[in-house]
C-alpha cells in the first residue's frame, strides 16, 4: 500500500493537466502574439500602400515574421500533447493513478509557457517595428536594411522560447515509484 501511496504523491490523477495547459498557453499565446504583429504591421503596410504601392511586396517582411510565432508555439504544443500519456491499462485508475508524473507535468506546463509567452512578446515587437519600420521605408527607402535587422532580432525572441521549450519539453521522469 506503500508503492501505491507513493504512486499517486508522483503521478496524481491531475498531472497530464499541466501537461495539456502548457500545450494550451503554447498554441495560444503564441497565436495571439503572431496575430497581434500581423495585423499592426498589416496596418502600416496598408497605409504606405496608398502612396506607394510599388513598396508592399517589398515591406511584407514583417508580416511573414509575425505568422512564424504561430507555428512556434503549434509546435510545442504538438510535442507537448504527444507526450502527455494516459493511465495504462495495468494502473489503478479508479484511486487516480497515472502514468504521467507531475514532474513531466510541470515540465511540459514551464515548456509551453516559455515559448507562448516569448512568442506574445516577440509578435508585439514585431508589430511595433514592423509598422514605423515599412512607414519609415516609404519616407527614406535606406531604413529597410535597419529595419530587417530589428525584425530579426525580435523574432530571436521567439525563437528563444522555442529553442529552451523544447529543451523543458524534452525532461520526463516515468518514474512514479512503482515498482
Amino acid at each position: 500500500m506503500a508503492d501505491l501511496s507513493i504512486a499517486l504523491d508522483m503521478c496524481p490523477a491531475w498531472a497530464p493537466a499541466l501537461g495539456f495547459g502548457g500545450a494550451a498557453i503554447a498554441l495560444v499565446m503564441a497565436s495571439i502574439g503572431s496575430a497581434w504583429g500581423t495585423g499592426k504591421a498589416g496596418m502600416g503596410i496598408s497605409a504606405i500602400g496608398v502612396a506607394r504601392p510599388e513598396i508592399v511586396m517589398k515591406n511584407i517582411i514583417p508580416v511573414v515574421m509575425a505568422g512564424v510565432l504561430g507555428i512556434y508555439g503549434l509546435i510545442i504544443a504538438v510535442i507537448i500533447g504527444n507526450a502527455v500519456k494516459v493511465a495504462s491499462a495495468g494502473s489503478v485508475k479508479s484511486l487516480g493513478y497515472s502514468d504521467y508524473s507531475i514532474y513531466t507535468g510541470y515540465a511540459h506546463l514551464a515548456a509551453g509557457m516559455c515559448c507562448g509567452f516569448s512568442g506574445l512578446a516577440a509578435g508585439i515587437a514585431i508589430g511595433v517595428v514592423g509598422d514605423a519600420g515599412v512607414r519609415a521605408v516609404a519616407q527614406q527607402g535606406k531604413m529597410y536594411v535597419g529595419m530587417v535587422l530589428i525584425l530579426i532580432f525580435a523574432e530571436a525572441l521567439g525563437l528563444y522560447g522555442l529553442i529552451v521549450g523544447l529543451i523543458m519539453a524534452s525532461h520526463d521522469s516515468a518514474d512514479c515509484g512503482v515498482p
